[in-house]
């Protein structure tokens, strides 16, 4: 297997006419789980649109080893799945049919699904605790049981790599905590997570941390590293400060 997931080479893309993301060049690798975390505007947000191909960029993308503009549509889609931030479905699909959806990249052109596709959405919506309100439309759903249901919708797919934009979006506590555990355990089955969060004692218990500021990498490097807690801090003006607390490493504010 390759062992770098995603690498991009002086990525530049804009919003209306101004340009968020100035020549960003990064390796993700492959079977780890990456948190990108920065304060707000740093391109976050934008940037995992531009690792998922869903925005138009300058500079060079490779999926898996292969450019990312020679993949076929289908293809690009089994191989990566996508969580945006307040995602809108539509909310008269009952959570099943949207699980469902992740399947369309492994279904034939208006084939039924299959009972692979089945299975699939069962364990994903077991994973994530939403297969008791499986019937329910959408729109009846409170906002967390509405993003766990998204979540089955990624994990349907089964891809290779996720890529997830505030996945822990109106999960409480309990949930959140699943999703970490998630999270480890899609890496221990060799998969890729990238996720962008905002709860960064969370960010910290990923493998791997890329550090944005006004549109640019101003460091990656481990989550256990010094220097990448010094990266944090700074990139957040010293107003908060990494310390270990029950064997992990979490970040509070500075008082």
């Amino acid at each position: 297997m390759n062992s770098i997931a995603i690498a991009a080479r002086a990525i530049r893309a804009s919003l209306g006419n101004v340009e968020v993301l100035h020549g960003i060049s990064l390796t993700l690798p492959a079977a780890r789980w990456t948190s990108i975390v920065g304060p707000n505007g740093a391109g976050k947000s934008t940037l995992l649109r531009v690792l998922a191909g869903l925005l138009a960029h300058g500079g060079e993308l490779a999926l898996l080893g292969q450019p990312l503009q020679q993949m076929r549509a289908r293809q690009r889609a089994q191989q990566l799945s996508w969580l945006g931030q307040n995602e809108n479905s539509a909310d008269d699909l009952s959570a099943y049919d949207v699980a469902m959806l992740g399947r369309l990249p492994h279904q034939p052109w208006l084939a039924p699904p299959s009972d692979a596709d089945r299975a699939a959405v069962e364990r994903a919506l077991r994973t994530t605790q939403a297969w008791d309100w499986r019937d329910r439309p959408l729109g009846q759903l409170s906002g967390g049981e509405r993003q766990r249901v998204l979540l089955a919708r990624v994990l349907a797919v089964e891809a290779q790599v996720l890529l997830m934009d505030e996945p822990l979006a109106n999960l409480d506590p309990p949930h959140q905590a699943d999703w970490l555990q998630l999270a480890r355990e899609l890496v221990h089955h060799g998969k890729t997570v990238v996720s962008v969060l905002h709860e960064i004692s969370f960010a910290l218990q990923a493998d791997e941390m890329v550090v944005m500021a006004a549109g640019r990498v101003t460091h990656q490097g481990a989550c256990t590293d010094p220097t990448t807690h010094r990266a944090l801090e700074d990139v957040f003006d010293r107003r908060i400060v990494v310390h270990p607390l029950a064997g992990q490493w979490v970040a509070l504010p500075r008082i």
